[in-house]
């Protein structure tokens, strides 16, 4: 392997990117390019398909040009992937028959309800370790299915394929010759059972979708096949896959049950790694799988929350308060504190622990006096709050806090908010030199399987200390902050009931 790398393929909500790695976890070369979002209705959220792969395509041969390196160079190409994001395409063509209905996508609220007057959601939950929920795939697919004129038909015909991003990415690269998607990616569906390995045929029979347009469900470190050698000049194995928050997981080499990180990206998401055996919630967290390795799989729990770096781009790009995300650190450190306001930013609903589609964002505790730089600490501190529920209710779940507590993500780069985050939790707070760990366990997950690092062993010492954020709020001032943020949180709920759109 002397002289190889390990591709990594970061197809993300806002940008694709491509990050080549060294033996030592260390990035030699890169690319990152956005790409459009769109926003059909009120709630809807959408991505093209066809610019998701054109982007990601291109940041990898600039990731290559930026090393100066070619396609001989490359031991493996691993993936990781915005989660839940759905596709649906023609077999024969390769042309997707719709958008690509994105996580965020709130249009099928009413569907999920009905959905749950007619089946038990604790034996859904039993089976694929998922609330009934618009954020998961299944419902995505079924509007597809009943709203694309035609589509139907066609998919029980076997003309139509369906999949996820990291589906479509490898379809794309192998030139269609491969349909499969990782045991990581299928456990965010709402159709997989998470025990037995498989789609679950009740769960399709109660949606209707036909099992031959799914994917074939594979172990995350693996090689799936080979890039067309027309891409990169040479073909390339594809053999590894992860979605984003299990990658970074595996980044953040959280081996063992109890280890936890939270990633601050477009979403922020905080998973804990459960074992061998999945661990149910009772406190609005998910079970989910987080990667299948060597024929065994690891379980997580995991805490979702549908926006926190995105709070900082809409203050960018909707409302024009800071010229760039960089900029909102030292913005926040010119006031004090936010003059009493509060920002939930629950543009597509809420999350774990609240899971409510029909919230919607709400800035509450407005004076005269409060002004820009307050509105972007709340946006800021937010961030903070979402993440100090989720700690909580995993504290309530296993009966003890979480013994280290890992960051990484692009917003974890400001320490303005790693530092509250230390204050409002009470905790320390980790921070990784390599802060782009979803990238990495992607490159890890595929160097496994190619035999560029032998073992987890083998990789454990990627993962290098950068700062470690100590508390120094008092528990009174924790206290206050914590019970005005819950207080913005219930004006916030079910805002959007009455307006919501529905299907079926």
């Amino acid at each position: 392997m002397d002289n190889k790398y390990i591709m990594s393929l970061d197809q993300g909500t806002t940008s694709s990117r491509c990050i080549i790695y060294d033996h030592q976890g260390k990035p030699v070369g890169s690319g990152q390019q956005e790409f459009h979002q769109i926003y059909p209705e009120e709630g809807w959220v959408e991505h093209d398909p066809m610019e998701i792969w054109e982007t990601q395509l291109a940041t990898a041969r600039k990731a290559l040009e930026d090393a100066g390196l070619t396609a001989s160079h490359i031991a493996g190409i691993g993936i990781t992937n915005q989660r839940e994001t759905t596709i649906v395409w023609d077999r024969n063509t390769g042309v997707p028959i719709y958008n690509a209905i994105v996580w965020q996508c709130r249009r099928t609220a009413g569907f999920c309800d009905r959905l749950k007057e007619r089946v038990s959601e604790a034996d859904w939950k039993a089976k694929t370790g998922l609330s009934i929920d618009p954020y998961f795939s299944a419902s995505k697919l079924v509007w597809i299915l009943d709203n694309v004129e035609g589509a139907r038909e066609r998919a029980e015909s076997g003309d139509l394929l369906f999949g996820t991003i990291d589906t479509w990415l490898i379809w794309k690269l192998t030139g269609g010759k491969v349909h499969v998607t990782d045991y990581s990616n299928a456990s965010r569906t709402m159709m997989f059972n998470i025990r037995d390995l498989c789609w679950d045929k009740d769960i399709l029979r109660v949606l209707d979708i036909p099992v031959c347009m799914l994917p074939e469900p594979v172990e995350s470190s693996k090689v799936y096949g080979e890039t067309l050698p027309e891409i990169f000049g040479a073909a390339i194995p594809i053999s590894g896959a992860a979605g984003d928050q299990q990658a970074a997981l595996f980044g953040q080499v959280c081996f063992t049950p109890g280890e936890a990180k939270n990633t601050f990206g477009t979403g922020g998401f905080l998973l804990v790694n459960t074992g061998n055996e999945p661990v149910f919630s009772e406190q609005g967290l998910l079970t989910t799988i987080g990667w299948g390795l060597d024929g065994k799989v690891t379980y997580a729990l995991e805490g979702p929350v549908f926006i926190s770096g995105a709070a900082i781009q809409w203050l960018r790009d909707e409302m024009g308060l800071i010229r760039s995300a960089s900029e909102s650190e030292e913005i926040c450190l010119s006031v004090e504190d936010t003059a009493g306001a509060y920002l939930v930013p629950a543009f597509t609903g809420l999350g774990a622990p609240w899971w409510d589609p029909y919230a919607r964002g709400t800035i509450v505790g407005l004076t005269r006096g409060v002004n820009r730089n307050h509105i972007v600490r709340a946006a800021v501190e937010a961030m903070a709050y979402q993440s100090c529920d989720l700690a909580d209710a995993m504290a309530r779940e296993m009966g003890e806090p979480i013994r280290r507590f890992k960051v990484d993500g692009g917003a974890s780069r400001d320490n303005f908010l790693l530092q509250f985050l230390a204050d409002i939790m009470g905790q320390e707070v980790h921070r990784p030199v390599c802060i782009e760990t979803t990238s990495l366990g992607a490159a890890y997950l595929a160097g496994l399987a190619t035999g560029y690092w032998k073992d987890q062993q083998d990789i454990l010492s990627g993962w290098q200390l950068d700062r470690t954020f100590e508390p120094t709020m008092t528990d009174d001032r924790r206290r206050a902050l914590m019970s005005g943020w819950h207080r913005a949180v219930e004006r916030s709920l079910g805002w959007a009931r009455d307006q919501a759109k529905n299907f079926r």
